[in-house]
């Protein structure tokens, strides 16, 4: 097919389009409609993902996490281009009691203003106040609190399993998160009034946005000791993990049943609009116009109202994220008891090239589709009978 003869049957075709102007606005309405939508949700699942991640690592656990690692190893090391903030933290088992009541816990040992900075745990306290340096402290869930019988002001002992030096500790706070590995057996204090040292500890390695915890990981193995561990959140949190792939999915499952149900309208409205040109149709098939060309002709006007509808579509769908995206949609209501929604309830829509190219993508194969159905009817017609039937 020449270009000269194909760009004669794309102008033909706009002719078609704009001789029915009516027709061809409600049929690209359809796929305006479904395509500003589809980006609009895809955007938001993108969103979800993000706020997801975010209130997971942001609560306390950061992008990566580092442990067993020598004191002899600087945080400032660690500090790499892409590294937002490296948290230092000693974890010493022991006992915490209150007269008659105990309970075996982990000590973590933090530095209170760098876990402000990038931590969000301190913002679930829900009496009281997060510890602060200089003070002999403590910072403890409302279940461990419950079962040593406290309140904040109240003081209790600190006895670490590998020393027999015991301290004193004031309740400063209590906090609650829902997350088990918080609000069961630990508990928190500053460096300084520990009575012992550890000889490794634990670090908690924030990142920039859109840095990669993968990437970071490598060039920790180039810089560091490959015996050093380090793991992103990938790997601590596989369950969050494969939720965000399951909404992937299911964002995937839902573009492909609604441009299926369009498909069908826009195939069903098409033959209505083939229908009030039917006559044109005939005088081309006496004028000695192949099937074949017919065929080509109903397909290249689907397309041209489907690239007109997407493109329309496309700008709807990325006005309305961009809208959204500056303002973010505040769930929390309907996520307050979500464990993956612990910091802030706030979704911020992103457009990303999955939510972006998807949707029109799959507008123009399903259209193609419903293209089918009407050509192969106008194709298979005879001249004779097309004019009869007027």
């Amino acid at each position: 097919m020449s270009f000269r003869y194909l760009k004669f049957w794309i102008k033909i075709a706009f002719l078609f389009l704009s001789r029915s102007v009516r027709s061809t606005v409600v049929l690209s309405l359809m796929v305006i409609i479904a395509v500003s939508v589809l980006i609009f949700l895809s955007a938001l699942a993108i969103g979800v993902n993000d706020a997801m991640i975010r209130n997971s690592i942001g609560l306390y656990s950061g992008h990566i996490s580092g442990d067993s690692l020598p004191h002899s190893l600087n945080p400032e090391n660690l500090k790499i281009n892409g590294v937002a903030g490296v948290l230092k933290r000693n974890l010493i088992p022991g006992i915490l009691s209150n007269e008659d009541y105990v309970a075996t816990i982990t000590m973590i040992a933090v530095n209170p203003v760098a876990e402000s900075k990038h931590t969000a745990i301190w913002k679930k306290a829900i009496k009281g106040r997060y510890i602060q340096n200089g003070e002999n402290s403590i910072f403890l869930s409302s279940m461990l609190a419950k079962q040593l019988g406290v309140q904040t002001g109240d003081m209790l002992q600190f006895h670490p399993a590998i020393s027999e030096k015991s301290v004193t500790l004031t309740v400063s706070g209590i906090y609650k998160t829902e997350l088990d590995y918080l609000d069961r057996g630990v508990a928190f204090c500053t460096f300084e009034i520990l009575p012992v040292k550890t000889t490794t500890w634990r670090a908690a390695i924030f990142l920039k946005n859109g840095i990669d915890p993968g990437q970071i990981i490598r060039r920790y193995r180039q810089l560091l000791p490959k015996s050093l561990g380090f793991k992103s959140w990938k790997e601590t949190m596989p369950d969050l993990l494969q939720l965000i792939d399951l909404n992937y999915v299911s964002m995937s499952i839902v573009m492909v049943l609604v441009f299926g149900v369009v498909s069908v309208g826009i195939a069903c409205a098409f033959v209505i609009f083939i229908f009030k040109n039917f006559r044109e149709y005939g005088v081309m098939k006496a004028m000695g116009v192949t099937p074949r060309e017919i065929a080509c002709l109903i397909v290249i006007e689907v397309i041209m109202m489907n690239l007109f509808a997407s493109i329309v579509g496309i700008l709807g769908g990325f006005l309305a994220v961009l809208i959204a995206s500056r303002t973010g949609i505040d769930l929390t209501y309907f996520t307050s008891h979500n464990r993956y929604f612990v910091v802030s309830g706030m979704i911020y829509p992103r457009l990303t090239i999955y939510s972006l190219y998807l949707p029109p993508i799959l507008a123009f194969f399903f259209s193609m589709v419903s293209a089918t159905w009407p050509s192969g009817l106008v194709a298979r017609k005879k001249a004779a009978d097309i004019l009869r039937s007027i």
